[in-house]
């Protein structure tokens, strides 16, 4: 690893501020994404390009010797503080938070939703600087995506027109997805009648079974691959064209007025249930699959130089000022915003130490952290212990998955700046700095998109399917398994044994023969989402495999900007949308 270099300009003002504003630019991006699809994007590889391609034209149309280079280690600090910013989603923003508005009516304003994300995000920064010498240097785990962020920044100041091509590409990709965003498109695709299937109420379009010019569920699907694209094609066929179909054909729900009116409210209400038993499932097993390695890799390395890590770490007595600070503010915060018992508030904090080692292993080993699996073992288990409550239920399992997530994403970040010789300090504060940049841009993002999540969430606009599988989990404790539509029960049980093999079977080796293993978390996903969106997600993947078989160079240098690119500028094309629809309401008044 090389040497921190103290006399290289790191944590300067421009970076701080480059990283923040990015930070600003790219959150709404995700929280976009989230309510769409539940999914989210490792902005680190984006927030490089940009911020090179921005400081680059400044002292070019400056001069030199008015703008000094835009370093390599100045650009790993404003990467982490855009990265910590838009992984915010994770403190709640598309799962727990609508989750508990559309069971409760309980709505959180802006200053409330920002203090909320800060102190469940704290933690989890807190507890990754505590894992990282044992997780970094002592085990040495991967991390894959902060070497992949490591190795794209080194490329861009190795080769001198490396970051121009990069951005170019995510340039262009985003600027087309915008402009497609803007135009208005709607998905399409022949209305073929299922009588012949014994349907006749039912006709494709109806069921979804159509193509939609999202590009960003094009870009999404490049970025997730073939294994996951084709399991949501999988999904969508099971669910959409079988179990759909036989739901209206039998009269377990109510045929639509036309064959072409759309069924999605009406199916989902049903399908939700195998979809979210298998995605928690299979979570769960593959969460249990990892901990035995987890306690293997607990103190079974010694660190080659202990001195090391003391010498750029974070101090002894600042991680515990941190660690106490940290708890304090997210038990204060859940008893003042949600009601929740001190002593409910408090175990979950202490939970989330725990189980955040945990999603810091499996997230250097896999790249994933496991925020939905673990935020499920905090609602089943406070489910347990006050199953009435949807508020106790919902919120601190927020705390476990929230901090899980940012934990993780320090850790990437962390291992990014290892491998190019960053100072830990200066990252921790950079990350702190994008958690409350994320904080105040996420949550107004989230009010802007959703003002009304009870009528505007689980809809065919917004799916959101974290907030299906959050409501859903909260509701089986509150309601009992009384509440389920007819037949929902078995078919839950069916998901969860398909869950719980599909994601046996990926712990077995070879590990080659995974790629062509259907995932079950992606297959579950397929059921509460639109069926052309898992249409589009697939030919993403088709896409980007086609072009890495036949150019492999290009496709691995230009695949994830393009992809990123068509990712967020559709995002914010949306978020703008609903902006400028926002001031044109109030405009009126």
């Amino acid at each position: 690893m090389p040497d921190p270099l103290p006399q290289v300009r790191q944590l300067t003002l421009r970076a701080a501020a480059t990283g923040a504003v990015l930070g600003m630019v790219l959150v709404p991006c995700n929280v976009y994404s989230g309510l769409k699809i539940g999914w989210s994007f490792n902005m680190s590889i984006a927030a490089a390009l940009l911020s090179c391609g921005f400081w680059n034209a400044t002292r070019r149309v400056a001069g030199p010797e008015r703008i000094a280079h835009w370093g390599m280690l100045e650009n790993n600090i404003n990467q982490t503080c855009a990265s910590s910013a838009a992984s915010i989603i994770s403190a709640g923003l598309v799962a727990p938070i609508p989750a508990l508005t559309i069971l409760t009516g309980q709505t959180l304003s802006w200053p409330v939703l920002s203090a909320w994300l800060f102190s469940v995000s704290l933690i989890g920064v807190v507890v990754g600087l505590i894992l990282r010498r044992q997780m970094l240097e002592v085990q040495a785990l991967p991390f894959p995506s902060g070497v992949a962020t490591a190795e794209t920044v080194r490329e861009i100041y190795a080769a001198g027109r490396e970051a121009a091509i990069r951005l170019r590409g995510l340039m262009t990709a985003g600027l087309l997805a915008a402009a497609v965003k803007l135009l208005p498109t709607a998905p399409w695709g022949p209305a073929i009648g299922l009588g012949p299937v014994g349907a006749p109420m039912l006709s494709t379009r109806g069921l979804g079974l159509m193509l939609d010019p999202s590009l960003l569920m094009i870009g999404f699907g490049a970025i997730v691959g073939l294994r996951v694209g084709v399991s949501l094609l999988l999904g969508a066929a099971i669910a959409w064209g079988v179990i759909a179909p036989w739901l209206f054909a039998t009269g377990r729900l109510p045929a639509p007025a036309s064959p072409d009116e759309g069924v999605f409210l009406a199916a989902v209400e049903f399908l939700l249930w195998p979809g979210v038993a298998m995605m928690v499932a299979a979570a769960l097993t593959s969460f249990a699959a990892s901990i035995p390695r987890v306690l293997r890799g607990i103190g079974s390395a010694a660190p080659e130089d202990p001195v090391e890590g003391a010498r750029e770490g974070v101090a002894p007595r600042w991680l515990i000022a941190g660690m106490a600070l940290a708890t304090v503010l997210a038990v204060a915060a859940q008893v003042c915003f949600f009601e929740i018992h001190p002593a409910m508030a408090l175990l979950s904090v202490l939970m989330t130490f725990l189980l955040a080692v945990v999603a810091a292993r499996v997230s250097g080993e896999t790249g994933i952290p496991p925020i939905g699996a673990l935020g499920k073992v905090t609602q089943i288990t406070f489910g347990l212990i006050h199953p009435t409550s949807v508020g106790t239920n919902l919120m601190t399992a927020n705390v476990t998955g929230g901090a899980a997530g940012q934990c993780s994403d320090l850790l990437h970040d962390l291992k990014a700046g290892r491998l190019l010789g960053a100072s830990v300090r200066a990252q921790a504060v950079a990350q702190v700095l994008g958690v409350i940049v994320g904080s105040l841009a996420g949550s107004a993002a989230y009010l802007l998109l959703v003002p009304d999540p009870a009528a505007m969430l689980l809809t065919p606009e917004w799916p959101a399917p974290a907030v299906a599988t959050w409501k859903a989990v909260a509701e089986l404790f509150r309601d009992g398994i009384d509440a389920a539509p007819r037949g929902a029960m078995p078919a839950a049980v069916i998901g969860t044994v398909v869950g719980v093999l599909l994601a046996a079977l990926d712990q077995w080796r070879p590990k080659r023969a995974r790629r062509w293993r259907p995932s079950a978390v992606s297959m579950g996903l397929a059921f509460v989402i639109p069926a052309y969106y898992c249409l589009s997600l697939f030919f993403g993947a088709a896409i980007a495999a086609v072009a890495l078989r036949i150019s492999p160079r290009w496709a691995q240098r230009l695949t994830l900007p393009i992809a990123a690119g068509l990712v967020a500028g559709e995002s914010l094309a949306g978020v703008g949308g609903a902006l400028w629809s926002m001031l044109w309401k109030i405009g009126g008044e």
